[in-house]
């Protein structure tokens, strides 16, 4: 007989030459299944979702301050070493003169992997500010904030810690400095947010993603410095503040 659905049904076991009701074996049969569909539709694919903030994220989960970042490699004739840089426009990344100097090759990377070729390095004179012309397009820029921020102000550092993974830091602005290491005629920015090497030529964003800062050196305690904005707006508004930036030959 065929058990009904929904029924308890009783397993027979064959022991020797008798039949033994198994009294454990006795189970719930549950409603059958209903039909496979015979035509299935996928479904549209997600639009892209945004950020906390408002920020609109790539279809990987990424946001604007993510995409614009750059992964430097300087290969020089006496090593390697690694820095940071973001897009100023399409074709173009801003970083630290002491990232790109002295290369033979400078080997570039986007958040998702995918290698640029570098077409042409400029170095400032007054600021430790670099700008490298790309071959192929880069995924994102961001603004630049028309202004410098204010000590309290919240800072994001968006950049490649140690030549590896993506990583975004948060601090505050905690004050204005001279220069220390003589880079720059003028003051530059201190901030909490942590880096580390390879950190040098992130971006420094503000709570609305804008750039205020070009991260170029932390000190032991831990406060790293930036450019401020309005000298790379200086620098970048003079055709006289960049040269070729010098290479190992």
């Amino acid at each position: 007989m065929t058990p009904r659905p929904g029924a308890a049904r009783c397993v027979l076991v064959a022991g020797g030459t008798a039949l033994l009701t198994a009294l454990t074996g006795c189970a719930y049969l549950p409603d059958p299944p209903p039909p496979v569909p015979t035509s299935v539709v996928p479904t549209a694919a997600p639009a892209p979702a945004a950020a906390a903030d408002g920020t609109q994220l790539s279809p990987d989960g990424f946001d604007a301050a993510q995409r614009m970042a750059v992964r430097i490699r300087n290969i020089g004739c006496g090593g390697l070493s690694t820095g940071s840089g973001f897009a100023l426009d399409e074709h173009t990344l801003v970083t630290n003169r002491h990232v790109v100097a002295d290369s033979a090759e400078l080997q570039l990377s986007t958040y998702d992997g995918r290698d640029v070729a570098a077409e042409a390095a400029s170095t400032a004179g007054l600021a430790d500010l670099a700008v490298v012309r790309t071959v192929d397009a880069l995924p994102a820029a961001p603004v630049l904030a028309e202004a410098d921020p204010q000590v309290g102000d919240a800072v994001t550092v968006v950049g490649y810690p140690l030549g590896r993974q993506l990583t975004v830091t948060d601090g505050r602005v905690v004050g204005a400095v001279t220069d220390p290491l003589n880079e720059n005629l003028g003051e530059v920015l201190v901030t909490d947010a942590p880096v580390e090497p390879g950190s040098s030529g992130s971006a420094a964003l503000d709570a609305q993603g804008r750039v205020i800062g070009v991260v170029y050196a932390k000190n032991a305690d831990g406060m790293s410095f930036l450019v401020p904005v309005s000298t790379l707006r200086a620098m970048l508004g003079d055709d006289t503040a960049f040269a070729p930036a010098p290479t190992c030959g």
